[in-house]
C-alpha cells in the first residue's frame, strides 16, 4: 500500500471524540436493556412466571419505548438540544434499572421496565441525527463506531451481570448495574457539550413549525421511507427476539450456567464489534442496499442452521457468526435513513423507523412468549429465522435509487 493511500485509509478509520463519548453514551442504554433481559430468567424463577408472563414484562419495555418515540423526534427536533437529551436518556435509563431493588411485585417491576423502554427510545433521535449532522461524509463510519458501542453494552452488560449473579440477587445486580450509566451521562453532559460549544445546533425554530410539518408530511408521502421503516422493524423483531428469548433457551433448554449464558451472549456481541465499523465505512463507498442484503440473506441462515445444533461449543461458535452479520447491518440501515432526511427532520425520521422498530419488537415477546408455551422454546427460532426473511424480501422493493449511490467515491 502506498503511504498517500494508507494516509486516506487511517484517515477514514479514525475516530474523533465525539464519536466516542456517543458511542459510550449508547453503550450505556444497552447496557441497561441487556442488564435487564440477563436477569429476566431469575426474576422469572423467583417470581413464577409462564413464557407468556414473560412476554408480557418484555412487551411493557416496547410499548413504553414506542410510546416515547414520536414526542421525543419532533422535542429534538424542535429544541436542537440532541447532547442534553442524551444524558437525560442515560439518567432515566439508570434509574428505571436501580428501582429493580424495590420491585416487590410483577406490576412495580413493569413500572421499572417501562421507564427503561422510555430510555431506549429518547436516546436515539438525540443521538443520531446528531452524528449525522456533525459527519455528513461520514455517516456511515460514524452511526457503526455508534452501534459498536451497543455491541458493547449487549456484550458486557450480560458478562457483567452473569458474574454477579453467581453471588448475588437479582435486585442488587441490576442495582450496581445503574451506576456506570450514570457516569456516562456525566461524561456525555460535560465533554459532549463543550466539544461543541460553539457550534449552532439545527432546528426549527417557532415559526417554521408549519414548514416542519409540510417537510414531514412530503416526506411520509415518500414509499422508500416506509419501506425502510419497516424491514428495519422485522430485523429489529429478530434482533430483540434473539435477546428475550436466548438467555431463557441457554438456561432451561441447554441448561447452562449464569457465567455460561452471560458469556454467549457476549459472543453475540462480538461479531458486531468487529463488523459495524467496516460495514459502515464500505456502506459509504459502495452504498447502503449491497451491504443490508448480504447481511440479512446470511443472519437468516444461521438462526435457522442453530436450530439443530445441541453441541454448546458449536453453539457458541455459531452465535458468532450471526452476531457479526447481524449487527453489521444496524449503521447501515440508520445511514440509510438518514441518507433520506433533510437535516432539520432527522431526529423524527429517526423516531419512524424506531417507531417501526419497536412496534414489532413488541409483539415479539408476545408472539415468542405463546409459541415457547405451546411448542417449545426452538419454535421461536424458527419464527424469528422467518422474520428476518421478510426484512430481506423488503429490502428488494426500495426503490433503486435510494441507497445505491455511495456517500464517499471509492477513490477519495
Amino acid at each position: 500500500m502506498t503511504t498517500p493511500a494508507f494516509s486516506t485509509a487511517a484517515s477514514a478509520l479514525a475516530v474523533p471524540g465525539p464519536m466516542v463519548l456517543t458511542s459510550l453514551g449508547h453503550c450505556g442504554t444497552h447496557w441497561v436493556a441487556a442488564v435487564m433481559l440477563t436477569v429476566m430468567p431469575f426474576i422469572a424463577t423467583d417470581l413464577g412466571l409462564s413464557y407468556t408472563e414473560v412476554g408480557f414484562l418484555l412487551s411493557v419495555f416496547y410499548v413504553s419505548s414506542a410510546a416515547a418515540n414520536l414526542p421525543s423526534g419532533i422535542v429534538v427536533d424542535v429544541t436542537g438540544r440532541r447532547v442534553l437529551f442524551q444524558a437525560v436518556a442515560l439518567v432515566v435509563g439508570a434509574l428505571g434499572l436501580a428501582a429493580f431493588v424495590v420491585a416487590e411485585s410483577s406490576v412495580a417491576l413493569a413500572a421499572a421496565i417501562a421507564v427503561i423502554g422510555i430510555t431506549n427510545m429518547l436516546w436515539h433521535p438525540a443521538a443520531i441525527s446528531y452524528l449525522s449532522l456533525v459527519y455528513p461524509a461520514r455517516r456511515g463510519y460514524a452511526l457503526a463506531i455508534h452501534s459498536l458501542g451497543a455491541n458493547l453494552g449487549d456484550a458486557l452488560g450480560p458478562f457483567a451481570a452473569g458474574a454477579m449473579l453467581a453471588a448475588l440477587s437479582w435486585k442488587t445486580t441490576s442495582f450496581f448495574n445503574a451506576i456506570p450509566v450514570l457516569l456516562s451521562a456525566a461524561l456525555i453532559f460535560f465533554l459532549l457539550n463543550r466539544s461543541h460549544a460553539t457550534q449552532p445546533a439545527p432546528h426549527v425554530d417557532t415559526g417554521g413549525v408549519r414548514q416542519y410539518l409540510a417537510g414531514m408530511a412530503a416526506l411520509l408521502k415518500r414509499r422508500a421511507i416506509w419501506l425502510l421503516a419497516l424491514l428495519s422493524g422485522f430485523r429489529s423483531m429478530t434482533q430483540y427476539g434473539l435477546l428475550a428469548f436466548l438467555p431463557l433457551y441457554l438456561t432451561h433448554d441447554l441448561k447452562v450456567g449464569p457465567f455460561w449464558m452471560g458469556l454467549t451472549l457476549a459472543v453475540l456481541q462480538i461479531g458486531g464489534i468487529i463488523a459495524a465499523p467496516i460495514a459502515g465505512a464500505l456502506s459509504d463507498r459502495v452504498g447502503r442496499r449491497p451491504i443490508v442484503l448480504m447481511g440479512l440473506g446470511a443472519t437468516t441462515v444461521i438462526i435457522a442452521g442453530l436450530t439443530f445444533v445441541t453441541s454448546i461449543p458449536l453453539y457458541v461458535a455459531g452465535v458468532a457468526f450471526l452476531g457479526f452479520f447481524m449487527y453489521a447491518l444496524r449503521p447501515v440501515i440508520h445511514g440509510w435513513m438518514m441518507d433520506m432526511a433533510p437535516k432539520e427532520l432527522g431526529g423524527s425520521v429517526t423516531s419512524l423507523v424506531f417507531g417501526a422498530q419497536s412496534g414489532l419488537a413488541a409483539l415479539m415477546p408476545l408472539i415468542g412468549g405463546a409459541l415457547a408455551d405451546l411448542y417449545g422454546l426452538i419454535s421461536v427460532f424458527y419464527f424469528l429465522a422467518a422474520s428476518v426473511l421478510a426484512a430481506n424480501v423488503l429490502t428488494l422493493f426500495v426503490p433503486k435509487e435510494e441507497g445505491d449511490v455511495p456517500i464517499r467515491p471509492s477513490g477519495s
